[in-house]
């Protein structure tokens, strides 16, 4: 029996809340049990409590009704309300507050905390427990675990890190101060900008902003301007802004022009006295009409007891670039070359990418090769990796070298005619051995000189350009295969091995399908009428799927399942694990024919010296895989940005045509809308479902449709329509569509210069 002393203090409102409802058996509302229970806790703040004593403060109650205050208690515990010490005995307060480090991350309007233990999932944050926290911090946050350990109550606590970063948008100027405002959706909210702090920018231009501190009790962060792009809307301001939004340089740093002004493009005695000279051999590049960086070179010469050799020569860069200088620094941090539409961001200054590295015609150049000897079938019979000094006796575009494979005249003809024989020989001989043969269309525009947009073109792969790419894939494959096979004596030099066994090495992989993936993209296809294999290794999967992709050729539905096919691979990466490469269907693959725009060429160049010519033990395999984790990472930067770039030319290629009429295919759908890839042009659109006036349209995303919930038609991936250009956001770098149907209400087609 409870003493008077252990007796909770009741509710003010009347120690028997319940009584008669109890009496007659009646449940007890959830609601009214949670609100006496709070009180009764409060009452007792830190007395621990059996739930037998909450109950005393229900008046007489029935086991049905314990039970349901019982069950209330504990999801109070759940809940993080109450601490739940042992079975039926609570205390007020919940668990202690326990503490996480990780990262804090916002995008899209959505909020959520990312803890270093990977063994925690990510935690949603509410809006009230973001603190002053920006996208990518470090922080620490707070929280309670359930009975169930559930996180409950998450709460930002404080900042361990911020991120360094930069963000690309306008000024609205205000007396004596101004406020940054930005499409970028990582930023919770506009920046203040002090006077003093915005360099003089006007509401016209684009501006690169940091933010500088972020206090607590303030509600906007505060920043300042770091650079003024330009006026917006002009060319080099918007090409640069999308630069500055990826975090990529558009300028190269004073003291690293000036290191590689001093570099000397000599060629000393020293130093050929360590190189083969192959200067004396027909050698010459094939580039894009427009390239200036010639980092690969073809040389081409019968031999005397029957077959071909053939060399890849790849600009020397790890001659020039020393470990560890001003300008290995720069080139890391890069880690590659960026193609926008109109112009390249090069990953080393041009003194060396366009000049001393370049292997330009009728000049003597330092090379790094691999040199094959092949029979008339293109099989390898031997190969050797070598320094070397060559010149280049000619350089061919694309064009003129596929014009001499088709009408058989030309400059050196017969080297460039047996060269495409060979190649396309081994072509063959990678596709039957389970090479997968994607093939999407490159976007491509013709600009006038200011950069606006004349027309947009399709480029293709013909066999000019896969004379050069066979015997790319063939100088990569044979320099993987040199570190990871150490026993093969086709390969020269042999492979000085020290103390562990095989050196640590950087391979370009790409794994293997996720199996229900390929099941999912199958179980599509077969609606189509198409078969896919996802059983019997991968060689018989890269098969079916190359039948797959020859079957849909100029078929309405090639681009769609060629990008469902896509989507359902893996992404390529750099690592030092030799793991292979699917999509080439090599078994060792890595990078080494473009050191002049990637780092990971570089570093495979430096590898080879240091294991096939210094014979020197393995280099520290976690250092090579940061590095590697590093250039991967910005490779998919750079692609990006690269995308924005043609994005924004799209979009400005369709300003002039706001209310034409165009076919196109739906390659997209989502709860919003679906995008239509136009067939004229290759530009991409959005048809927002809130412009579809006919019907009320649900996403089906396990069928990737559209379906009206009225009506029931549907829209489908691959669908051909015909759709009218409603507004073009050059801003946003945005298009959107509509359908071109009487019955469909269109918003009024305008041009949208957003200002922000």
């Amino acid at each position: 029996m409870m003493s008077k002393q252990n007796k909770p203090k009741p509710s003010k409102k009347g120690k028997h809340p319940k009584k008669g409802a109890d009496q007659q058996g009646l449940s007890i509302n959830k609601r009214d049990i949670l609100r006496i229970a709070r009180l009764v806790f409060e009452q007792n703040e830190g007395r621990v409590l059996t739930y037998k004593q909450v109950c005393h403060a229900f008046g007489k109650t029935n086991m049905g009704q314990k039970r349901a205050i019982y069950q209330a208690l504990v999801s109070m515990a759940e809940a993080g309300e109450l601490q739940e010490l042992e079975p039926g005995r609570f205390v007020r307060g919940g668990l202690a507050q326990e503490r996480l480090e990780g990262r804090f991350d916002y995008r899209a309007g959505r909020a959520s905390f990312i803890p270093d233990d990977p063994e925690i999932d990510t935690l949603p944050l509410s809006d009230r427990a973001l603190s002053n926290a920006l996208h990518g911090d470090r922080v620490a946050v707070s929280f309670v675990r359930t009975r169930r350990g559930e996180y409950k109550r998450v709460q930002v606590v404080e900042i361990l890190e911020r991120r360094e970063a930069t963000y690309v948008g306008r000024l609205q100027i205000a007396r004596g101060y101004a406020f940054f405002v930005s499409l970028n959706r990582e930023l919770r909210e506009d920046v203040f900008i002090p006077a003093d702090k915005t360099k003089g920018a006007t509401s016209q231009d684009k501006v690169v902003v940091r933010i500088t501190d972020w206090e607590r009790k303030s509600k906007n962060p505060r920043g300042e301007v770091l650079d003024i792009l330009g006026k917006a809307g002009d060319n080099s301001t918007e090409m640069h802004a999308i630069l500055a939004e990826f975090g990529l340089p558009y300028s190269y740093p004073e003291a690293v022009e000036q290191a590689a002004e001093a570099l000397s493009g000599e060629i000393t005695e020293a130093e050929l006295a360590q190189r083969e000279d192959f200067r004396g051999v027909l050698t010459c590049t094939i580039d894009p009409r427009d390239a200036k960086d010639f980092d690969d070179a073809l040389s081409f010469r019968p031999l005397a007891e029957g077959g071909y050799e053939v060399g890849v020569h790849i600009a020397d860069v790890s001659h020039y670039v020393q470990p560890g200088s001003i300008i290995d620094d720069e080139a890391y941090k890069r880690a590659t070359s960026v193609y926008l539409v109109d112009r390249t961001i090069p990953m080393l200054p041009e003194r060396l990418s366009n000049f001393l590295c370049s292997l330009r015609p009728d000049e003597d150049k330092y090379a790094y090769s691999c040199i094959f000897s092949l029979d008339d079938e293109a099989h390898l019979r031997s190969a050797r990796i070598a320094r070397t000094v060559i010149r280049s006796q000619r350089r061919f575009t694309y064009e003129e070298a596929q014009e001499i494979i088709e009408t058989g005249q030309g400059d050196h003809a017969e080297a460039i005619l047996t060269l495409h024989r060979l190649a396309q020989k081994l072509r063959a001989r990678r596709f039957e051995v389970g090479s997968i043969a994607f093939d999407r269309p490159e976007v491509r525009f013709e600009l006038d000189e200011a950069g606006k947009p004349l027309s947009v073109y399709i480029k293709e792969s013909k066999p000019a350009h896969q004379l050069i790419e066979e015997f790319m894939l063939l100088a990569n494959r044979t320099v993987a295969e040199r570190i990871a096979e150490p026993s093969r004596r086709d390969i020269t030099p042999a492979l000085h091995l020290g103390r562990g066994g095989k050196p640590a090495f950087v391979y370009r992989i790409h794994e293997a399908p996720d199996e229900e993936k390929l099941r999912g993209l199958a179980d599509y296809v077969r609606r189509f009428g198409y078969k896919l294999q996802v059983e019997g290794g991968s060689t018989a999967i890269a098969k079916s799927l190359n039948a797959l992709l020859e079957a849909i050729r100029e078929k309405p539905e090639e681009d769609m399942l060629t990008m469902l096919a896509i989507r359902s691979m893996a992404k390529a990466r750099y690592t030092t694990s030799h793991i292979g490469h699917y999509g080439l269907g090599f078994e060792s693959y890595t990078h080494f024919t473009s050191p002049i725009r990637r780092y990971p060429d570089l570093m495979v160049h430096r590898l080879l010296t240091r294991y096939l010519i210094e014979g020197k033990p393995s280099a520290d395999a976690a250092t090579l895989e940061d590095q590697c984790d590093h250039a991967s990472e910005m490779e998919s930067v750079a692609a990006n940005a690269e995308r924005s770039s043609i994005k924004y030319k799209q979009v400005e290629y369709m300003l002039p045509r706001l209310g034409e009429s165009f076919t196109g295919v739906i390659t997209g759908l989502a709860d919003w809308g679906f995008y239509v890839e136009l067939e004229e042009n290759k530009c991409e659109g959005l048809v927002p479902a809130r412009d579809l006036s006919d019907d009320y349209y649900v996403y089906d995303e396990a069928n990737f449709r559209l379906v009206g919930r009225h009506t029931g038609r549907v829209f489908t991936l691959g669908q051909r329509v015909e759709v009218v250009v409603a507004q073009a956001d050059l801003a946003r770098r945005q298009l959107d569509f509509a359908l071109d149907e009487p019955e469909m209400k269109r918003p009024e087609s305008r041009r949208l210069l957003r200002r922000y």
